[in-house]
């Protein structure tokens, strides 16, 4: 039998041992690397060459759908299988726009997670429930239309960031509030600048007025 090597991907490691566990019981699947952090899933895809990556989305030091599409770019042959607690329509869209080939929500049954390895290993893409194709459907209709705000698609930590980045706040005090590296509020705000398609911290600055985010 020919084996699916699959490498898991999320800051919480007894939610890895838990996949290992699961994915262990299936003859035609096997764990071959994890990692706890973002930055060392790229690393990690090229050495080991899986055939698919099953990502958290919120991962530190680089967010899962920034890892999503460096590792589509970098890996095209590697399967994505996002794993995440988000059901709403910014988060689906990003994710696939990004590369990800299956969505798994994290309070499905484990047997969806081993059904969307299987069918992005078939190069089909893949929806748990409660997430269906019409959704998705109308998701892309949503995305293509212009209509997603592109805030909606920030993780908690992008949204503290551009906070304090607002306020004033330099990358290493920035870091020492949130308990993170300066390197990774660094990275933090090139995503923003990125997502929210700006040009400067400056506009960034400026953004966060005009939602409201920081008071002028």
């Amino acid at each position: 039998m020919i084996q699916t090597s699959v490498m898991l991907a999320d800051d919480h490691q007894v939610v890895i041992e838990g996949l290992k566990a699961l994915l262990s019981a299936e003859a035609d699947l096997r764990v071959i690397g994890e990692v706890n952090e973002g930055l060392a899933v790229l690393p990690m895809v090229e050495r080991l060459r899986p055939a698919v990556v099953v990502l958290d989305l919120m991962m530190p030091g680089m967010n899962g759908l920034e890892v999503t599409r460096t590792v589509h770019q970098k890996s095209p042959e590697t399967k994505i299988v996002v794993l995440s607690m988000h059901a709403n329509e910014a988060y689906v869209v990003e994710a696939l726009r990004n590369g990800a080939s299956g969505y798994v929500l994290k309070q499905a049954h484990g047997t969806e997670l081993v059904k969307a390895i299987r069918a992005v290993t078939e190069g089909r893409r893949y929806l748990s429930p409660p997430l269906t194709e019409e959704t998705l459907l109308h998701y892309e209709k949503l995305s293509s239309g212009g209509e997603l705000d592109p805030y909606d698609t920030l993780s908690s930590r992008e949204r503290q960031v551009i906070k304090l980045a607002a306020e004033g706040l330099t990358n290493a005090e920035i870091g020492d509030k949130l308990e993170i590296g300066k390197r990774t509020v660094e990275t933090h705000r090139a995503n923003l600048i990125r997502k929210l398609g700006l040009k400067s911290q400056a506009e960034l600055v400026k953004y966060a007025i005009r939602r409201g985010l920081v008071s002028e």
